[in-house]
């Protein structure tokens, strides 16, 4: 006990400040160790708790974890994972895709633009990301490869595309933020919208320039005729999709049912889809089942850590401390606002944004409040941060979803150089929503 006590008193003595600073540096040096970000957090929640307040400071975390994890909310992100991942195992994406050609296959760069709108579709099914560009990697990537398209154009937007995810309602992000926040995730919905198909836009703009303006990026577009027999065909392709997205969307903006009654209702969808289609299969909904597990374990160990760790510091004067520190940058509050993208942008770089969702918005949300301006708006502004940390090297995920499906002879500096453009069209999105914040409705 006088260990623990002679700790305590060495740890209060370095004051906020530096007591900040060794936080840091313990968790960057854990961290480069290979240690999970879930236990890293853990750890040196743990230490500080003990070294700051002493052994009965710990049943105070395990409060704040408690009331994290019992949220009734956090119900509907294993419903929505089980989604993607029921997604990923059956053919609906694959006759998705090959239905949308029926609107985009006579346009210029029409199968990059009909991945796009798959893209939308599938985000607006199951708010997951990675599945969507694994299976896109291997139905819409190997299509534009063969037809001509330039290969940088084409891995960009599987992977752009593939990560709108973050943006299009029900996204997982919102979702954490939301619970983060402790803001109305359906507000979050319906204000995220907007905002995400128009990014969705940038990235149809971006095709349409490269088809008309540049040579020998796409190739020319089909002229033959779709007979009827094969429209009515993919016709079906493109029904259950809409009607799951219709069902699940329109019950949350109708305010029928809530956000965790709507993902238990997608998830009936999809089931009766894969039933309707012949897929259904024992093998199917237990390999689903086990990559929700996986997924969604790792979802509430990142949880539970950084939950522990803002708690901790919370109590040090941590979160005044810091808000001190970015309040006192400038009094214009959009400085303020960028400077938070900023820090978002590089922790990006090299965090997961679960962690990054739940360590920073307990700090960035209240001085949102304090500067008078929305939370939800600040939601979304989150969210599309994160679409940039998804495509950013060094450790951008959406690169090496991709890579995990294509060839050998595509390298990840192959696709991450693809990505910059489509970097440069998110960033320019939140500079938009920073301008104009009406974009979400709000």
């Amino acid at each position: 006990m006088s260990h623990i006590l002679d700790l305590s008193f060495n740890l209060q003595s370095l004051g906020i400040g530096w007591g900040t600073m060794v936080m840091f540096l313990m968790l960057v040096t854990l961290l480069l160790t290979g240690m999970p970000l879930a236990f890293v957090t853990l750890l040196v929640a743990l230490i500080f708790a003990l070294g700051w307040f002493g052994p009965m400071s710990i049943p105070l975390i395990t409060s704040r974890v408690y009331s994290f994890v019992m949220n009734f909310v956090f119900v509907s992100v294993p419903m929505f994972v089980l989604m993607a991942a029921i997604l990923d195992r059956s053919g609906i994406a694959r006759d998705l895709f090959d239905a949308m050609k029926l609107f985009a296959g006579r346009i210029r760069g029409g199968v990059a633009i009909q991945t796009v709108f798959v893209s939308v579709i599938l985000a607006a099914m199951s708010g997951i990301i990675g599945g969507e560009i694994v299976l896109l990697g291997m139905i819409a990537l190997p299509q534009m490869l063969r037809l001509g398209y330039d290969r940088n154009l084409s891995i960009g937007i599987v992977c752009a595309g593939g990560s709108l995810g973050t943006m299009i309602p029900p996204s997982i992000v919102l979702i954490i933020y939301g619970l983060t926040a402790n803001v109305s995730i359906g507000e979050l919905f319906t204000a995220a919208f907007l905002p995400g198909f128009m990014l969705a836009m940038f990235y149809v703009a971006y095709i349409l320039f490269r088809a008309y303006v540049s040579t020998g990026y796409v190739p020319a577009p089909e002229t033959e005729p779709i007979p009827t027999a094969e429209k009515i065909r993919l016709l079906k392709g493109l029904a259950l999709p809409i009607l799951v997205v219709v069902i699940v969307l329109g019950s949350i903006y109708g305010g029928i049912a809530s956000v965790t009654e709507a993902s238990a209702i997608g998830v009936g969808g999809v089931v009766l889809s894969t039933i309707l289609r012949g897929e259904f299969s024992y093998a199917l909904m237990r390999d689903a089942a086990m990559q929700t597990l996986a997924t969604v374990g790792m979802i509430v160990w990142i949880g539970i850590g950084a939950t522990a760790i803002v708690g901790v510091y919370n109590l040090m004067g941590g979160v005044n401390f810091v808000s001190s520190l970015i309040t006192g940058v400038s009094d214009n509050p959009t400085v303020i606002i960028l400077l938070m993208m900023v820090i978002l942008f590089v922790l990006g770089a090299f965090l997961d944004w679960v962690g990054i969702a739940l360590l920073t918005m307990p700090i960035f949300v209240p001085i949102v409040r304090d500067l008078g301006m929305d939370p939800v708006w600040f939601g979304v502004l989150f969210c599309m941060n994160m679409q940039i940390s998804f495509l950013s090297p060094p450790f951008g995920p959406a690169a090496f979803y991709l890579k995990s499906v294509t060839p050998p002879e595509i390298s990840l500096g192959d696709i991450f150089k693809s990505l910059l453009p489509f970097i440069c069209l998110q960033i320019i999105a939140v500079g938009l929503l920073v301008a104009f914040p009406g974009i979400t409705g709000r």
